[in-house]
Order: C-alpha cells, then structure tokens, then sequence
C-alpha cells in the first residue's frame, strides 16, 4: 500500500523559527537542494516521498540533486530499485566532481542516544565513490562509517543489525527475569554478564532493568528510545528478506512474534527494551524479586568412595 506524504506543519515552524529554511514538498527541496537525506518509517513512506505526487522525482528525468542517501529502515529491494530509478535520471546543472545522480542507502545505528550524542554508525550501500565523497556528510552526523558493497547492501546490514539486537535483548531480559525469580538481582548479574562472556550492548549500554543503569529508557518507563513497533516492523523486514532467499531463521520468527504480542497490547510506542517487564514480568531493581532466594542444602559428606 503507497503511503500519502503529509508535512508535519509543526516541525517545519520550529525550524522556521530558528531561521532554517523549510519547503512544503520533497518535490521542493530537490529543486533546491544538491544533496537529499530521507530517514523515514517504512518502504511505503520512502517511495512516497521519491516517486509519489509531488515526490523528490516527481519533475520527471531532469533533476537538481547530485546525490540521495537515504538512512530508513526498509527491505533491501527498495534502494536498488530507487537506485536503478536516479542513475536514468540527468543532472540540470553538470557538478565537477560527478557526471550523473547517485543514491546511497545508509541506514543508521545508535537509536536515539546516539543521534542526540552524533555517535550514530552510517552503513552505506551504493558505488563506492559515492560513498567516499559523502563521508564527510556521514561524519557530521555520526561516528562510524562502514561501507558495505552495492546498493541494497546497506540496508541488509541493517536488518541484520536489528535482528541481532532483538534477538539480544530477548536473551538477556529473559536471563535477568529468571535470576530474579531465582533469588539473583540484576545489578549483581549485570556485573557478571559485563565482566564475562555474556557482556551485550543490552547489558552494558541499554540495560533493561528499571534502576540498574542511568539514561536508558528503562529509567523513564520505556519511553523515547526505540520503538516496540518499529523493532515488529524491522523483525517483519528480516523474516520476508529470508524467505525471499529461502534461509531458515527460527530466532527471528520468534522474535517477530513477541514484539508483534506487545504492539496487540498496547506497547507499540514503549521502547523494545520494556520486553523484559511486559513480555517476562521482570521486576525493578528495588522492587520485591520475583520468587524466593533458596538456600542450598548442607552437605554433610561425599557419596562416593
């Protein structure tokens, strides 16, 4: 289903009023522009906003921009597609340094702390002089910058990325609401995952657990951070890209399937990590823990010898 653009009039007034020109299509600012960045929901809203009415491609072959990156979250066939799309198209004004329009697809990692923080990592697809002479763009805006082959590959790597995540954050939510059902809490395992061989980035910069870790949406309620919708949105990218390939992925079904359960309860705008509370039960850290601490028997001599 094509998607319908619809400016959001209240981020364009903030702009405004800080002085940053704004324009009321994509369509606009490519005729405006030498360099288009998108970061958009899904593919739908991404081929809106290049080929629907009124669309960065809308004035035909002939266009301003010498380049497009775009960092949404979508199915590896969309950027080739849109790739194949702009390499017809021909350039109103010949750049020095390029002979015809090229597109990149450069989705991000980081979540929101690192965008606010410009720590974000770029994985960029595309011809790769491209990407370097956009690197310097990437790194105005992140940290890291991995090239990852042709136009596609960059979105792939991400969903790939993504899946990983999920499927972490599932592991050790999991892990910390069993420990706390068996008498353990989760500051003293988040010391031993950090310190041994189940250190994660969802144990050591993303902790689930309310009151372990500072800054983390954990703290507030599960609010910002990263959507439970947007992560069943990308479990569903990574489930149809392997199908598509006929690659078997048990973990991301299962995955998919717990995150698409708290988006049906409500939780859709809850940050993915709030799986531990709503999914396993998980407690606060200075809460009650989930089950009695037991204590081991004495033993009084071996049975053996």
């Amino acid at each position: 289903m094509r998607m319908k653009f619809i400016s959001n009039q209240n981020a364009m007034k903030k702009f405004s009023e800080k002085g940053i020109p704004t324009k009321e299509t994509p369509f606009d600012v490519a005729e405006s522009s030498d360099v288009i960045i998108t970061m958009l929901p899904s593919s739908s809203h991404v081929l809106d906003v290049y080929t629907g009415e009124n669309g960065v491609l809308h004035g035909g072959n002939l266009i301003r921009p010498w380049l497009f990156i775009d960092s949404s979250t979508v199915d590896p066939m969309t950027p080739r597609m849109l790739s194949a799309a702009i390499s017809k198209c021909v350039l109103k004004e010949k750049k020095g340094y390029v002979n015809s329009p090229v597109m990149l697809d450069a989705p991000v990692s980081g979540g929101v702390l690192g965008a606010e923080a410009g720590t974000l990592t770029f994985m960029v697809g595309g011809l790769e002089e491209a990407y370097l002479a956009a690197k310097s763009l990437f790194l105005a805006m992140g940290k890291f910058t991995i090239y990852c082959g042709g136009n596609g590959n960059g979105a792939a790597a991400k969903i790939c990325n993504n899946l990983a995540m999920a499927v972490s954050m599932l592991g050790v939510s999991e892990a910390f609401a069993l420990g706390q059902s068996l008498g353990i809490t989760a500051k003293t395992l988040t010391n031993i995952f950090n310190s041994s061989s189940a250190r994660c980035w969802s144990s050591d910069s993303y902790n689930p657990v309310p009151g372990v870790m500072e800054g983390v949406p954990s703290t507030r309620n599960y609010d910002g951070g990263f959507s439970s919708k947007l992560m069943a949105k990308d479990l569903q990218l990574a489930s149809a890209s392997a199908t598509d390939v006929n690659f078997k992925c048990p973990f991301t079904s299962q995955a998919r399937d717990i995150y698409m359960e708290l988006c049906k309860e409500g939780l859709e705008s809850k940050d993915f990590s709030c799986v531990f509370r709503h999914y396993y039960s998980g407690k606060d850290e200075d809460s009650p823990m989930g089950g009695p601490v037991r204590e081991a028997p004495a033993i009084a001599g071996s049975e053996e010898g």
